[in-house]
């Protein structure tokens, strides 16, 4: 098993546990962040300015298609951290508060994106857990 892979499925693993759970717990208070967030335009800048590498580090570092579901979980969440983190630096904060607040309905489908991202999280962690690093 590549330590690359054990390192990023339980990296990814545990941040989509631990933000699931803290938006569930704040659920207001992260459905008014993340509106105030897409409709400050210097903020969604930032955003994207630190989303950016961290998404092509991961897609530079970790780009198997193949391999069973863990590491093509591994690598589509490096390409979902990269495109969003494109459309943080490209789109307006107009653009982008209609993608995710009208398209994607944030508000509506709440739990069921915190839940999703919690049991991704499970998978991960439990795919990875079980694997020892190999030794270099």
């Amino acid at each position: 098993m590549s330590p690359r892979k054990t390192f990023l499925g339980r990296l990814i693993g545990l941040y989509c546990i631990l933000v699931s759970l803290s938006m569930v717990i704040h659920k207001q208070a992260t459905v008014d962040m993340v509106t105030a967030l897409l409709h400050n335009g210097p903020l969604l800048f930032l955003l994207g300015v630190i989303t950016v590498p961290a998404g092509l580090a991961m897609v530079l570092g970790h780009n198997v298609w193949s391999g069973g579901a863990e590491p093509v979980i591994v690598t589509l969440a490096g390409w979902a951290t990269l495109i969003k983190g494109t459309l943080f630096l490209f789109l307006s904060p107009g653009a982008e508060s209609s993608l995710f607040l009208g398209e994607f309905h944030y508000d509506e489908f709440f739990y069921l994106y915190a839940g999703i991202s919690f049991l991704l999280g499970i998978y991960l962690i439990y795919a990875a857990l079980g694997q020892q690093p190999a030794k270099q």
